[in-house]
C-alpha cells in the first residue's frame, strides 16, 4: 500500500490555513521502525489546534494531525512487532510535528507503540484515545492520593468534553458521587446519563473568584479547563483532598494564593499523557481493557476522513460533546 489518504493542512501565502483530504505516498512519511495501516483515530482538542495552524502544537506545515492511531502493522524492522499485529499509538510527537493518525498510514518508532490489549478492540481503543487515557490517569492519580468512594462528591470540570465525559463515566462506574460542571445547559441530560449525580453551571463554579478561600465542597476533582476556574476548585476542596489537572481550554494562567494549601493541605496534581513512559501507558491501557472497561458506544460520534474538517470546526466552536471517532479504513 504505497498511496493513502490523509488530512493535509497547508499554509497559504497570506498566513491562513486550509484543510483538505489529499492522496499521499508512503515514501513521504517520516523514518521509523513500524509502518501501520490505521483503522481508527480520534479527535482531540490538540488535534483541532494543530489542524488550524497553532504553532504551539505544530511548528511546520504542511502537516497531518492526529495524536491517536490504532491499526495493523504493515511492516516492521524490529522484532517487537510483526506484520499483522494490532497496535495503538497515542501521544509522544505523533500528530504534533510527526505525520499523525488522520491518515490511512503512519510510520513511527517502535517505542511509541503498544500491542492492543485483548480486552479492547481497535475501535474501542480509539473511543477512548488520548482523552480516555488521560481521564483514567487522572482518576488513578486521585486514588493514589487517597480518594475513595464515600468520601464525598467528586467534581469534573469541562464535563462534556472528551476527557471530562470519560472521567464522569469512569468515576460513576467506580462508585463515586460525581458532580459534572459545564457551560452547556443543553447537555445536562447527557451528563446525567453518563452517571453524574448532579450538574452545575460553569458560572456557578466560577463565582467568588476574588475570595482567597471558599467553602469545602469536593472530596476530589478532575479539572480539564485550567484558568482561574481551576483555582476556584482548589479553594473549595475538602481538607486533604486533591484535584487532578490536565487541561487548558480556559487558559494557562490562574491567580493563586497559598491559603488552601497550608490551611487545608490540599493537592494540585499535574497529569500528562503525552511523554508518559510507555510502560505506564501500557499498564493503564490494560486497566482500561479489564477492571476499568467502559461502555462508550453512546458517547461517541463517528466521522469519516472526509467529514473530519467539519468536525474540527465544530470542536473549536464549542459545538461538540463526548468523543469523536475517526474511521480511516
Amino acid at each position: 500500500m504505497s498511496a493513502f489518504k490523509a488530512l493535509w493542512v497547508s499554509e497559504s501565502s497570506d498566513g491562513s490555513f486550509a484543510m483538505q483530504v489529499a492522496e499521499r505516498d508512503s515514501d513521504s512519511l517520516p523514518e521509523g521502525d513500524v509502518l501501520v495501516q490505521v483503522s481508527y483515530s480520534s479527535l482531540n482538542y490538540k488535534d483541532a489546534l494543530s489542524a488550524t495552524g497553532n504553532r504551539g502544537v505544530t511548528r511546520q506545515y504542511p502537516h497531518t494531525p492526529g495524536i491517536d492511531a490504532a491499526g495493523i502493522v504493515v511492516s516492521s524492522s524490529v522484532p517487537e512487532f510483526s506484520v499483522g499485529d494490532e497496535v495503538i499509538a497515542t501521544g509522544y510527537d505523533l500528530g504534533m510535528n510527526t505525520s499523525g493518525g488522520f491518515a490511512q498510514l503512519i510510520r513511527v518508532p517502535a517505542a511509541w507503540l503498544i500491542k492492543r490489549p485483548q480486552g479492547l478492540s481497535l475501535r474501542e481503543s480509539m473511543l477512548l484515545g488520548t482523552a480516555g487515557l488521560t481521564a483514567a490517569l487522572c482518576v488513578d492519580k486521585l486514588e493514589k492520593a487517597g480518594l475513595e468512594p464515600g468520601h464525598g462528591p467528586v467534581l469534573v470540570t469541562g464535563a462534556t468534553g472528551g476527557v471530562g465525559s470519560v472521567a464522569v463515566k469512569l468515576l460513576s462506574q467506580l462508585g463515586y458521587e460525581v458532580v459534572a460542571a459545564t457551560g452547556k445547559e443543553a447537555q445536562h441530560d447527557m451528563l446525567l446519563s453518563l452517571g453524574a449525580s448532579s450538574v452545575i453551571s460553569r458560572a456557578e463554579l466560577a463565582a467568588n473568584a476574588q475570595k482567597p478561600i471558599l467553602k469545602e465542597q469536593w472530596a476530589g476533582a478532575v479539572d480539564t479547563v485550567g484558568g482561574d476556574l481551576l483555582f476556584n476548585v482548589v479553594k473549595s476542596l475538602k481538607y486533604g483532598a486533591s484535584v487532578a489537572c490536565c487541561g487548558l481550554t480556559a487558559g494557562v494562567n490562574f491567580n493563586a494564593n497559598v491559603l488552601p494549601f497550608i490551611l487545608r493541605g490540599v493537592n494540585l496534581l499535574g497529569v500528562d499523557s503525552v511523554e508518559l513512559p510507555l510502560v505506564v501507558k501500557a499498564s493503564m491501557w490494560d486497566k482500561l481493557s479489564l477492571q476499568w472497561k467502559l461502555k462508550l458506544s453512546g458517547l461517541a460520534n463517528e466521522v469519516s476522513l472526509d467529514q473530519l474538517p467539519e468536525a474540527i470546526e465544530q470542536m473549536l466552536a464549542g459545538q461538540m460533546s463526548g468523543r469523536t471517532l475517526v474511521k480511516l479504513d
